[in-house]
């Protein structure tokens, strides 16, 4: 992990939008499950997956069955986290409220829930059960009465049967209230969600990560149904001081870098004793990592040690990197949280290591990134509602603001506007001293 000045740091962002290949791919399956519907997703099934699909919905037996091919400790650690999690989207739910003005008018805001709501789950090597946790128990606080998984189907040896779908993934979709689930993936499956197949119906959005496929099938899809992100390679930041343990920090940079060969890790600090213990400290953990071809790459592509003057300038560069993860590893970690403007989530202190959020302590680990911390905010509650405005305006208020409200139509040149309110108050104003 090399050391560069904070200073000579330059930032560069680019949204990946695949290659013209990638595209023309997803266009194409996409059109083909519009038009051949069960049928093409047997067939992607066979060609990407190799796996030969029958029944494409899940059946309640195999949800059952799923709970014997677990250990206890995985059960019990997952209903921890699912608890956790419940309880801090809990704390997130917004309720309708109205405003009944003296005047008679009353003004309000009606909240509901979206009504079908479609989960996107990787599978194979990248089965991820926390990721259903993190994405369904948010849509269950929030109300939704429909959510269904899409999962791919998992050839034989890759955690489940032919067909299958790896045991932890669905029994973190059922301890989260999930119940309908399809075996089917990629851009086929986001496709199936947002246009409907026989078997599939269509939703209203799509969550959930994927790989370039299924972003760029997302991406497609975006205005026929509403989708959460285009995720982009995960990412921490980490500012830390002189009283920072390196060897933590070296941990906690390594706990990202080993999820992608993409996923970016930095250090941000003013203590070059810090950077140098870091740095080394790094290249020793690296050595008996499971995933260790991964995070070295990671490392050596998108890691960095960015060595600053101060603690302001450490915080102004945190800032203008708006990282998805944040450590903040300092003396006074809770002082300092004031001032970070962009982040998807912060983590104060030495016990509060990044994995903690990923798994455990209840917020949301589906958070923005490549940047986009400066202007979105972690998968929450509110991604799962929608609202409605309500206005019940009274004559009394008609009558007093007609004229304003004739002035700005016309002004605009919506003279059918206008006259909408004109002829109300040509019927009404002879009654205006009653009210």
């Amino acid at each position: 992990m090399k050391i560069i000045p904070g200073a000579e740091f330059k930032l560069e962002r680019e949204v990946e939008v695949g290659t013209p290949a990638h595209q023309e791919a997803v266009q194409r399956i996409i059109e083909t499950v519009r038009k051949d519907g069960d049928e093409a997703l047997r067939r992607y099934a066979l060609e990407f997956d190799k796996v030969k699909v029958g029944e494409l919905r899940v059946s309640a037996e195999e949800l059952e069955a799923a709970y014997a091919q677990v250990d206890d400790a995985f059960l019990s650690a997952l209903r921890g986290a699912a608890a956790n999690i419940r309880a801090f989207h809990e704390k997130q739910k917004r309720t309708s409220w109205f405003d009944l003005q003296p005047s008679g008018t009353m003004l309000g805001q009606v909240v509901r829930p979206l009504r079908r709501v479609g989960l996107y789950v990787p599978g194979g090597k990248a089965a991820y059960p926390s990721s259903v946790l993190m994405n369904a128990i948010p849509a269950m606080v929030a109300g939704v009465p429909e959510v269904v998984m899409v999962t791919p189907p998992a050839t034989a040896g890759a955690g489940a049967s032919g067909g299958g779908i790896d045991p932890h993934i669905l029994v973190a979709a059922a301890e989260a209230g999930v119940k309908e689930i399809y075996r089917v993936g990629g851009a086929q499956a986001v496709a199936a969600l947002a246009y409907g197949t026989e078997s599939i119906r269509p939703v209203d959005k799509i969550v959930g990560p994927g790989n370039i496929y299924v972003a760029l099938a997302k991406r497609a899809v975006y205005g026929v149904v509403d989708i959460d992100s285009i995720a982009g390679p995960s990412e921490i930041v980490v500012l830390a001081d002189e009283t920072a343990n390196p060897v933590y920090a070296a941990a906690d940079l390594l706990s990202q870098a080993e999820h992608d060969e993409l996923a970016s890790a930095m250090l941000v600090t003013a203590s070059r004793t810090l950077a140098e213990r870091v740095q080394a400290e790094v290249q020793r953990q690296l050595e008996t990592l499971p995933r260790k071809g991964i995070a070295a790459k990671s490392v050596a592509d998108y890691g960095a040690i960015l060595l600053v003057d101060s603690l302001d300038e450490a915080v102004a560069l945190v800032n203008r990197l708006a990282p998805e993860h944040l450590e903040l590893l300092v003396a006074e970690p809770h002082a300092l949280l004031g001032r970070i403007e962009n982040a998807g989530a912060i983590f104060l202190g030495t016990y509060s290591s990044e994995p903690v959020g990923d798994y455990f302590a209840g917020p949301n680990h589906v958070l923005p990134t490549n940047g986009t911390a400066r202007f979105s905010s972690p998968l929450n509650v509110d991604d799962f509602v929608k609202k409605s405005s309500v206005i019940s305006y009274s004559k009394q208020d008609l009558l007093a603001n007609g004229e304003a409200i004739m002035t700005l139509a016309r002004h605009e040149g919506l003279e059918a506007h206008a006259r909408a309110i004109q002829v109300r108050l040509e019927q009404e104003g002879g009654d205006r001293d009653n009210g």
